[in-house]
């Protein structure tokens, strides 16, 4: 039967009228394997930048070079390797490893309880109730320190000789400030030569941490301002899911969970 060029142009039309929609939900075709528009939104979204034309042809290329490799190591038979086997296996048990305990932590929610402790713990290290606002020169040899203490004695410039001689590259570009801040976020010894000084003094003999040989210099101290309780939980129960010690606890206790329901000859 003869089709006139009409119904034929008919025809054209309504197949492409049907493709087209199925093209618009894909980013790219690699060897008639489709890669969805939802996988570039998806991998865009990941990035966390904001969306732009150049970042959406970045996303889709690298999509399309994930499907040329996946292809290519599938064609090769490297799928069929034990070692890669193992490995996908591996892969693929962490990933409900992290979805499972992900689900425990968000229906076992963190009790007020364990909160308060954490609440608790920061105000400890307010100690006296204290800020300290104070200065401090760090260098390498205690000699070095020695002779910092006697030019600060002859009258010299303590912010000057920071911003020459320190170390600490944050602090001694500002000539050594380190802002008001509780003794308890400094390592100890450093915590009680800074503690023992009077407003305006500078250590007489250096302190030595780890970080080197400090000289120190108090400048004021205040009272500490601890917000209450209840304005900071939402910053407490961020502080403890991203604390390891709290993350192994939790993970133990949901691994104790699941033995406590499960059958184990």
């Amino acid at each position: 039967m003869k089709v006139s060029s009409l119904t034929a142009s008919l025809m054209a039309a309504a197949l492409l009228a049907t493709a087209a929609p199925a093209m618009a939900q894909n980013a790219a075709m690699v060897n008639g394997h489709a890669i969805p528009s939802a996988k570039v939104d998806a991998l865009i979204k990941k990035s966390g930048q904001p969306e732009s034309p150049e970042l959406r042809n970045r996303a889709r290329d690298m999509l399309i070079d994930r499907e040329l490799i996946e292809q290519d190591a599938t064609n090769r038979g490297l799928l069929g390797r034990d070692d890669v086997q193992e490995q996908l296996a591996q892969a693929r048990l962490n990933v409900l490893v992290a979805a499972e305990f992900e689900d425990y932590v968000k229906n076992s929610p963190t009790t007020d309880d364990d909160l308060r402790k954490q609440y608790e713990k920061i105000k400890a290290q307010f100690g006296n109730g204290k800020e300290y606002h104070a200065h401090h020169i760090l260098v390498d040899k205690e000699a070095d320190a020695k002779a910092i203490i006697a030019k600060l004695k002859a009258g010299g410039n303590f912010e000057e000789i920071a911003k020459a001689q320190s170390k600490d590259k944050g602090s001694g570009a500002n000539g050594g400030d380190l802002d008001w801040a509780n003794p308890g976020t400094y390592v100890p010894e450093f915590s009680a030569a800074l503690t023992g000084l009077k407003k305006g003094e500078v250590t007489q003999t250096p302190v030595k941490t780890q970080f080197g040989w400090h000289v120190i210099r108090l400048d004021d101290t205040r009272d500490a301002k601890i917000p209450a309780f209840e304005d900071v939980k939402p910053q407490l129960l961020e502080m403890m899911m991203g604390d390891q010690n709290w993350q192994r606890a939790k993970f133990q206790a949901m691994l104790k969970d699941l033995r406590e329901k499960a059958t184990i000859k």
